[in-house]
C-alpha cells in the first residue's frame, strides 16, 4: 500500500504531536515535582452557616488522596506536608422561576462558592503550594418539598466538593 504525501504529513504530524507535548502520567501514586512521604489534611474551615460543609469537603478530599495516591494520610503532627482549606465566598442564589396560582416561587438554585487551599512543608514551615481561589458553582432543584429540597442542596454541595477535590488533587499533586 503506498501513502499519498498527506497521509506521511498527517502521521509525522501525530508523532510530534504525542512526543512532544510533555505530558506524562505518573501511574505510580507518587507526587510529581514535591516531596510527600506523609500528608495531614486538617478539617477546612469555612465562613459559612452551613451546618457541617467543612466536614463534607474534608471528608471528600481525602478520599480523592487515598484513592489516587500512595502517600499516607497522618495526624498533623507525623505529616511533613498539610494541606489546609478554607471556603468562603459561598453563595446560593435563585435562577429558575415558576408560576403557581398568581404566585411566583424559586424552583431552581445556583449555589457557588470559593476555596483558598495551600500546602505547607511543616517542618521548613513554607508553603509549596498555594491556591487563592478555587471557584466552583453547580445548580439543584428546590420543590414544593422542603425535605426534598435540603437533600437536592446536600447532593450539590457533595458535587462541588468532589469538584474542587479533584482540581485540589490534580493541582497540588500532579502539578497541572
Amino acid at each position: 500500500m503506498k501513502f499519498g504525501h498527506p497521509m506521511k504529513l498527517m502521521v509525522l504530524w501525530l508523532v510530534c504531536l504525542c512526543a512532544g507535548c510533555g505530558y506524562h502520567v505518573r501511574a505510580d501514586g507518587e507526587p510529581v515535582g514535591i516531596a510527600i512521604q506523609e500528608l495531614a489534611i486538617p478539617l477546612f474551615t469555612s465562613t459559612s452557616s452551613e451546618m457541617g460543609l467543612e466536614a463534607v469537603f474534608t471528608r471528600v478530599v481525602r478520599e480523592e488522596f487515598i484513592s489516587h495516591t500512595k502517600v499516607p494520610l497522618v495526624p498533623e503532627e507525623r505529616a511533613n506536608m498539610v494541606l489546609i482549606g478554607r471556603l468562603y465566598d459561598i453563595r446560593t442564589d435563585p435562577i429558575g422561576f415558576d408560576d403557581t396560582g398568581g404566585f411566583t416561587v424559586t424552583s431552581s438554585r445556583r449555589i457557588r462558592l470559593k476555596v483558598d487551599v495551600r500546602m505547607v512543608d511543616r517542618r521548613q514551615g513554607r508553603v509549596v503550594w498555594h491556591e487563592k481561589a478555587f471557584e466552583e458553582r453547580t445548580s439543584y432543584r428546590v420543590g414544593g418539598d422542603p425535605v426534598a429540597a435540603q437533600l437536592e442542596k446536600q447532593q450539590a454541595l457533595e458535587t462541588l466538593a468532589r469538584r474542587v477535590a479533584k482540581k485540589i488533587y490534580q493541582r497540588s499533586v500532579e502539578r497541572f
